[in-house]
């Protein structure tokens, strides 16, 4: 049997970019479930990919075709279609468990990529009640239908969720003929980026409905109608600003999840912040050998960073083993802050994090502080949930520090 470098599990813009960088150190396994690689890209054929690392805006589709190509010319991955993985074992080395056409089967690998992506929070996941008919379906289902399947889900659509995912296709569905009656989100922000804002709604004058949520789901075979209702900051229902809107079609688009399970399975420490594990600058978790990238480790707002972070599990594989000696970084006034930990056994001259406020901030500083005293600070300016940073920090950290960051309205 074959014993890899790496194993890669999961074959979108994460586990693409991890493969190639692992194999420059030996032979890769790429397992993905789908017929084709690709992950959610295959499906997105709005632009803005790649202006970061390529320079250029790509479709989804554009871009993950680009390491598609490096992927399948490469003689050091093997690639595994249709195969879905049903446990992970650790002894010295990972043994993974797959089924397929071919029966089950089981490889072999010295490390292990966790690449999984993300899946979207459903309806029923949201509490709404009502019955269940056909014509509510989550954005990528919708998305789906639409960009490959070339099927229009409705024609009087009510989205419910700012998501990024959900603006999207507001705005597909509009330019496929359909009418969206507004986008209604439960937050009194919008949850998507600033720019999907402006191009997806304003752009198409398709309404934003903050405060507001829906409540119940009418129709029997067919969605005939949903309730909207305002709601208060706690998300509680307010009474009499009920309001019934006729529909044939309700999209969801209210955040995505992390898929942990393979992870959960290996006890790997799981973030509650993120819902994906805690790991170090080197993107691997607490269980040595396994590492976490791309949105199975923290959803992104941009594909370039999911790759990045993939490409830096994958070269550190590559790296000697070596013990590791790990720092907490304690996080304040931050939704979540990614690594939590630091090794100190492999830190370089800078490292790099990424964040999301907790709360809008028009004007904000990032102190970093080592046993009290301060010793890096930035200033930033409207910081917002929905969009993540990224920043380079240059840090010694020692044995036994305290390290502290601090994300603040005011300077500290």
């Amino acid at each position: 049997m074959t014993i890899y470098k790496a194993a890669v599990i999961g074959g979108g813009p994460a586990g693409l970019a991890a493969a190639l960088a692992a194999s420059k150190g030996g032979k890769v396994l790429l397992i993905e479930r789908e017929a084709r690689l690709g992950g959610i890209l295959k499906q997105c054929v709005h632009d803005g990919f790649g202006v970061i690392r390529f320079g250029e805006k790509l479709s989804g589709c554009e871009y993950a075709q680009r390491f598609i190509d490096e992927v399948r010319s490469n003689k050091e991955i093997d690639i595994r279609l249709l195969t879905y993985v049903i446990g992970i074992k650790k002894n010295k080395t990972f043994h993974i468990t797959a089924t397929s056409s071919s029966g089950i089967e089981t490889y072999e690998a010295e490390n292990l990529i966790l690449a999984n992506g993300c899946r979207e929070r459903t309806a029923r996941q949201v509490n709404i009640h009502g019955t269940r008919p056909a014509g509510v379906m989550t954005a990528g289902v919708a998305q789906n239908f639409v960009n490959l399947l070339g099927v229009l889900p409705g024609k009087r659509c009510v989205i419910l969720g700012s998501g990024d995912i959900g603006l999207i296709m507001a705005r597909r569905l509009t330019l496929e003929g359909a009418e969206v009656l507004g986008v209604y989100e439960a937050k009194n922000t919008p949850s998507g980026l600033t720019r999907n804002i402006s191009q997806c709604l304003n752009d198409f004058n398709i309404p934003l409905h903050l405060s507001a949520t829906v409540k119940r789901v009418f129709g029997n075979k067919r969605v005939e109608a949903v309730e909207i209702c305002k709601v208060t900051e706690k998300m509680e229902y307010i009474r009499g600003t009920e309001e019934i809107l006729p529909c044939d079609t309700l999209i969801v688009s209210v955040g995505l999840i992390p898929e942990n399970e393979l992870a959960e399975s290996l006890s790997v420490e799981i973030d509650p912040r993120t819902r994906g594990p805690v790991v170090d600058q080197n993107m691997q978790t607490m269980q040595d050998g396994v590492y976490s990238v791309g949105n199975a480790l923290h959803v992104h707002d941009l594909v370039d960073y999911v790759s990045e972070t993939a490409e830096t599990a994958g070269k550190a594989l590559l790296q000697p083993a070596a013990p590791r000696e790990l720092v907490k970084v304690d996080a304040k006034g931050f939704l979540y802050l990614v690594p939590q930990r630091l090794d100190l056994a492999s830190i370089k001259d800078s490292t790099v994090f990424y964040f999301r406020t907790a709360v809008p901030r028009k004007a904000a500083t990032l102190t970093v502080r080592a046993n009290g005293q301060t010793i890096y600070a930035r200033n930033y300016t409207n910081l917002k949930p929905p969009e993540m940073e990224k920043i380079s920090i240059p840090l010694k950290p020692r044995t036994g520090e305290k390290l502290e960051f601090i994300l603040s309205d005011k300077e500290v």
